[in-house]
């Protein structure tokens, strides 16, 4: 995945937000939270940052290609890193990608997730 191909992504996801901050890394919110980081690899390739479950980040965190996130997993959230992307799949980083907005969109205060039409149960 590229970052253009990131960045087309995750405007498509419902009430996202881009910034470019923290030495160039593509930034993406949902309702002013972060979700989603572009940027940050290794020799300057490709990288993508993302929150995950408990569950996800026990798998992850010791798969080839992935790490705990710099900065973000030493502060013990659970966020990982894909750092080579001859790995996973696409579809598999389109995944975590949209859990971590899930994810973060649920921390959301409920009066602020109704306002961005986030997990409403219809």
């Amino acid at each position: 995945m590229t970052y253009d191909e990131f960045n087309d992504f995750c405007t498509a996801l419902p009430a996202t937000s881009h910034v470019i901050q923290w030495g160039g890394a593509h930034v993406w919110k949902v309702g002013g939270k972060v979700f989603a980081i572009g940027g940050w690899g290794p020799d300057d390739e490709p990288a993508f940052t993302f929150k995950t479950s408990d569950l996800d980040f026990d798998v992850l965190h010791n798969q080839p290609g992935f790490r705990p996130a710099p900065y973000l997993a030493s502060r013990g959230m659970k966020w990982i890193q894909q750092i080579d992307l001859s790995g996973p799949s696409a579809e598999e980083l389109k995944y975590y990608i949209r859990e971590s907005h899930r994810l973060v969109s649920l921390g959301l205060p409920k009066k602020r997730q109704k306002e961005l039409g986030l997990n409403q149960v219809s």
